[in-house]
């Protein structure tokens, strides 16, 4: 289902002057908070909580739902201290203006912490101050350590790190490893929760998101182990495609803590650039990872509340308990799908999908046919054509399923100049990532769309080459649905209007013949190798089924798509299942999430759970909470 379409949203329409007192307006609000009631709100206002109120991903629509969820939810974490941070700002976003406050609270109930939020207030038709969007976050657990810092900084030379739980010897850090293989990590090897596990938690990947969450935990004292299946951290970058890189910004692709990538590194990050800064943050931060591991199955004790996990290490096979349990495995990853051609035994090329290709080294003079027109595909038609291939040709499904909007990097930076060397990627990341996903919806086709406009040759090069383009697409349902389906042009798209590289877009393949496919029409494509770029499943619930039974993944929700509030299945969020959570995204977003990851677990470990809102509620009326 995809909701956002059907959920209210609009944007304001009454204009502000530019002489508008903002301090007047931001004091107006700070003491508001106190008695936030209806009259506070635009009528189809929105409220979007981040763990901070709901304990969970929440976004509510309209003044009734706001208010009436606000109080229960106050009822329960006692909100105060509202303080007003920095200057206000005034935004024009064409005829659309607005006024953004950020803002900090505390919370009294269990747990306390500290929280973060941004309000964007705008005028009403009568000239009054409303709340249009409220933002709210879930900051630190009170008394407990900072889940966005971790102070380690390797020496080298046999030095000791400067938190002194570790030490390095001759450059290998020793990750405080007990001698029965068990690693405290700078705590006590058993959680507080249960007194007879390896570990409070095991995190099953160590990509961007993997290692985020090992990161966080670290910093929040739990002990943790990073399983991965490759032989070193970073290899589940440096084993793609030898043509891969990020089509976003360097300072988009930081792990937590500190700016991974400095400026030395390019702009568009490579595979092997992202595979040397994991390694470094890895190594830099004592993360404790164990490399050449593979979990087998898994089973849930609940008289116990205890998972065993069966791993596979080093060749050698061994069972590891722990309290959670955290898939971080990539969901682009695992179960790659293709279109079926009749005749399969004629062809007598090669046949590969996206997630086996190296490199086209070996084909040059031959022909090649890539199916897909998203990022990889572009990715591996350029290389193909660098290579000296005889010819590249992309063959383009229907654009209304493939919903591909193409557009210079520049194009695709919705808040421009956000990401940059001078906004700690903390503030960027809570501008970013915070707002309600219909909004973002909204202002990505506002925004977008009219940068597209201002640019026509540039798109009708591409149509001219006989690309199915869609300018317009629903951006919401490029990133919330299909995860993919877009290109962020890093040098393709000029050689497809040029026509270096051929397009196919008239009619499909069908079948397979000796030299090739042929088309529905009786069209044929030449080709020694064929390429399909087609994506993967996306939803790791069919992992969990395989790893940790049916039982488990029936509790679970699905990963990715939408719920009715235009909030992401699965994802970072209580699952289904007390002690199971799924991470993933790219890199910005796995790096943001696992703060959120991090801190629902250590307060579970600490007794205090994130207690959980899960009810709609109706008008004027007080729904319970609830806490898992």
């Amino acid at each position: 289902m995809y909701s956002l379409p059907d959920l209210p949203c609009f944007l304001p329409a009454i204009p502000i002057p530019d002489f508008v007192d903002l301090d007047a307006v931001a004091n107006y609000f700070r003491s508001a908070f106190e008695v936030l009631s209806e009259s506070h709100f635009l009528q189809d206002a929105l409220w979007r909580d981040t763990f901070a109120m709901t304990g969970t991903l929440r976004t509510f629509y309209s003044t009734k739902s706001i208010a009436a969820a606000w109080k229960d939810t106050s009822a329960t974490h006692k909100p105060t201290s509202f303080e007003i941070q920095g200057k206000p700002n005034l935004i024009k976003a064409g005829d659309s203006h607005w006024v953004e406050l950020r803002f900090t609270f505390e919370t009294h109930g269990i747990p306390a912490t500290t929280a973060d939020g941004i309000l964007s207030v705008a005028l009403d038709k009568h000239g009054i101050w409303k709340i249009w969007i409220m933002r709210t976050v879930i900051g630190q657990l009170k008394d407990q350590p900072n889940v966005d810092k971790l102070d380690m900084v390797r020496q080298l030379d046999g030095e000791k790190l400067t938190n002194g739980t570790t030490e390095l010897i001759n450059g290998i850090t020793t990750n405080g490893t007990t001698p029965n293989g068990i690693t405290t990590n700078g705590t006590t090897p058993n959680g507080t929760d249960s007194p007879n596990v390896d570990f409070q938690c095991v995190i099953i990947g160590g990509g961007q998101a993997g290692l985020s969450v090992g990161g966080r935990l670290k910093a929040l004292g739990v002990s943790y182990v990073v399983v991965d299946k490759y032989e070193q951290v970073g290899d589940s970058w440096a084993k793609r495609y030898d043509s891969t890189r990020l089509h976003t910004v360097r300072e988009f692709a930081h792990l937590p803590f500190e700016r991974t990538f400095p400026a030395t590194y390019q702009e568009f990050l490579t595979k092997d650039d992202l595979a040397k800064g994991f390694r470094e943050w890895a190594a830099k931060f004592d993360i404790n990872i164990w490399t050449s591991t593979t979990v087998l199955s898994g089973s849930w004790i609940s008289e116990h509340d205890t998972w065993e996990l069966e791993i596979r290490r080093d060749g050698m096979n061994q069972t590891i308990t722990c309290s959670y349990v955290v898939l971080a495995v990539g969901a682009n990853s695992r179960f790659p799908v293709a279109p079926t051609y009749e005749n399969r035994e004629a062809f007598r090329g090669v046949i590969l999908h996206s997630g086996d290709y190296t490199n086209s080294k070996e084909w040059a003079g031959k022909h090649g046919v890539v199916v897909g027109s998203g990022n990889t595909a572009h990715d591996v038609v350029e290389d193909m054509y660098s290579q000296g291939m005889a010819s590249v040709t992309m063959v383009q499904r229907n654009p209304t399923c493939e919903e591909l909007t193409l557009a210079p990097e520049e194009l695709l930076l919705i808040i421009p100049g956000l990401y940059n060397a001078d906004t700690p990627t903390e503030l960027a990341d809570l501008l970013f990532f915070t707002g309600p996903a219909v909004m973002t919806r909204l202002m990505a086709g506002k925004m977008l769309h009219a940068k597209i406009r201002q640019h026509p040759e540039r798109f009708d090069a591409l149509e001219k080459a006989g690309f199915l383009l869609d300018r317009y697409a629903d951006m919401g349902y490029v990133i919330y649905v299909r995860q993919g389906g877009h290109y962020m042009d890093v040098g393709t798209s000029g050689k497809i209007a040029s026509g270096l590289i051929k397009m196919k877009t008239d009619s499909l393949p069908v079948r397979w013949v000796e030299d090739g496919l042929e088309c529905a029409n009786g069209d044929h494509l030449r080709a020694d190798v064929v390429v399909f770029s087609t994506g993967f499943v996306g939803n790791l619930r069919l992992l969990v089924a395989e790893l940790l039974g049916n039982d488990v993944a029936a509790q679970v929700e699905d990963y990715w798509g939408l719920d009715e509030e235009g909030e992401l299945l699965g994802a970072f969020k209580p699952s289904g299942h007390p002690a199971f959570w799924y991470t993933g995204g790219a890199i910005g977003q796995a790096r943001y999430m696992s703060r959120f990851i991090a801190l629902q677990i250590k307060a579970k470990c600490l007794g205090t759970p994130l207690p959980l809102y899960t009810e709609t509620p109706p008008r004027n009326s007080s729904i319970p909470m609830k806490v898992l």
